[in-house]
């Protein structure tokens, strides 16, 4: 084991790689250059018998593991959404793992439980829910959205049980909704949460990808007709591939009619609502049963942090809460106890790096960076417009651009445009410039643009640009 000693030098040193490795990303390739088990070719097939020196360790870190790596802070890192972190929230991973707390309970780290409702709270009115609503960290947004469904799954049994008997109270009645544009997680978590796939009803949106409202009406009539039980309504603000902003206004009174949970999944553009001139995006989360966004995303905090809020944290701990005598504590009734707000029992100390990055930046020094980003996306939108062998394919309503290319005079139904833009995003990626990716929106191959690197400059927006109509066929 390592003596304090050595460690002490080891941490200084890797502080000073940490630091240069952020100070020279720009200079590294996005993505890297490796083929399926290169990189597991070069590892051991066994562990050593004997300790080794942590030069050595490192030394095949550097070797072995960093070519293999894809930078997600990279400033021309433009893929998916963002997993951005900053230097606050290392430091406040490296307190963490420091500590080793094990943050479970109140009384396995009071500070930890205690810091955590006091970031809820700050993350509650930065975007702007009402005083209604009470936060816990989960470890991302698809195990929030599980949560939810398992809350509804467990309100409606119990709504069932009470209207119709125990025979009523089962879950092969139970309904779930949400567009046929929300994220994965959701068919993921009615399939977990025991309702089967077969009762999700994936409703179709409309031309600018958010659920068709009177389309949602009609199924959830339909159902009530046919003796099933409404559950719950997933909205999505944000959706995953194009930010489609469902219409939670117009949802929520439905949800309210038939009696269905509304989760509202906002993963990645919940961090907007920091911005009082995108709150209209939100309007209606007040009436959601519960609500979720990622810190992680774009309010770096480094992965993983989710932000889940509920309006009836009561029924979340029926729903989640375990007591088994050895967890018993004196303070039990005077205290918030997360193990019994989620799923795991284990917690980590996320708050801490919400608490520093938030300390940080200032709230008016985070509006700024998104502000920047939404910005630039505006940039990479008009050089779209702008080009006539190019087009736009969705809204861009914070910090993402879908678009593809259509030469002039190729029908915007050509079915060879698909492999066309196929071959440009492979061949902007095979460079190691730059990193995209890509979607299908109505049937149509898309390349998403996405700005969250607390590193881009608009100059690497450009750079990007010319590199994309360079490699044009």
């Amino acid at each position: 084991m390592m003596p304090l000693t050595e460690f002490r030098a080891r941490a200084h040193r890797l502080a000073d790689w940490m630091a240069d490795y952020l100070e020279t990303l720009h200079a590294r390739r996005v993505s890297p250059e490796v083929r399926p088990g290169e990189i597991r070719r070069q590892l051991p097939v066994a562990p050593p018998g004997e300790g080794e020196p942590f030069e050595r360790s490192f030394a095949d870190f550097e070797r072995i593991v960093l070519p293999g790596m894809t930078h997600w802070d990279h400033p021309a890192f433009f893929a998916y959404f963002p997993g951005d972190h900053s230097p606050a929230s290392i430091l406040a991973e490296m307190a963490t793992a420091a500590l080793g707390a094990q943050c479970m309970s109140w009384n396995t780290s009071p500070a930890a439980t205690e810091t955590e409702q006091a970031m809820m709270e700050w993350l509650r009115q930065m975007v702007g829910l009402p005083g209604t609503f009470t936060g816990v960290l989960q470890d991302t947004a698809s195990s929030a959205t599980l949560v939810a469904l398992l809350e509804a799954r467990e309100r409606a049994t119990r709504f069932a049980y009470a209207r119709e008997g125990a025979a009523a109270a089962g879950a092969d009645r139970l309904v779930v909704y949400a567009s046929e544009e929300a994220h994965s997680s959701v068919a993921k978590g009615v399939r977990l949460a025991g309702l089967g796939e077969g009762r999700l009803r994936r409703i179709p949106a409309d031309d600018r990808f958010a659920m068709r409202v009177d389309l949602l009406a009609r199924a959830l009539e339909a159902d009530r007709a046919a003796g099933l039980i409404p559950c719950a309504i997933v909205a999505t603000i944000g959706t995953t591939s194009s930010t489609g902003v469902d219409d939670v206004a117009a949802i929520a009174p439905l949800a309210a009619r038939y009696g269905a949970w509304l989760h509202v999944d906002a993963a990645y553009a919940g961090s907007a609502a920091i911005l009082p001139e995108l709150r209209a995006h939100f309007r209606g989360v007040e009436h959601a049963d519960s609500f979720v966004f990622n810190p992680h995303k774009w309010l770096f905090a480094q992965f993983d942090c989710s932000a889940y809020f509920v309006r009836d944290p009561g029924h979340l701990i029926a729903t989640c809460g375990a007591s088994p005598e050895y967890l018993k504590w004196s303070a039990d009734d005077q205290v918030a106890n997360f193990r019994d707000w989620g799923i795991p029992l284990g917690r980590r100390f996320r708050a801490l790096k919400l608490w520093w990055v938030i300390r940080d930046f200032g709230v008016e020094g985070l509006r700024r960076v998104l502000r920047e980003h939404i910005r630039l996306a505006g940039v990479v939108r008009r050089l779209v417009e702008e080009d006539p062998d190019f087009e736009v394919l969705a809204p861009s309503p914070f910090g993402l651009v879908c678009f593809r290319s259509r030469p002039a005079g190729m029908a915007a139904d050509d079915p060879a445009l698909d492999g066309l833009n196929r071959d440009l995003l492979a061949r902007v990626n095979a460079t190691g410039k730059a990193l995209l990716t890509h979607t299908t929106l109505k049937g149509r191959y898309a390349i998403r643009w996405s700005i969250g690197s607390l590193q881009v400059s608009e100059q690497v927006v450009r750079d990007t640009w010319a590199l994309m109509r360079s490699l044009r066929r």
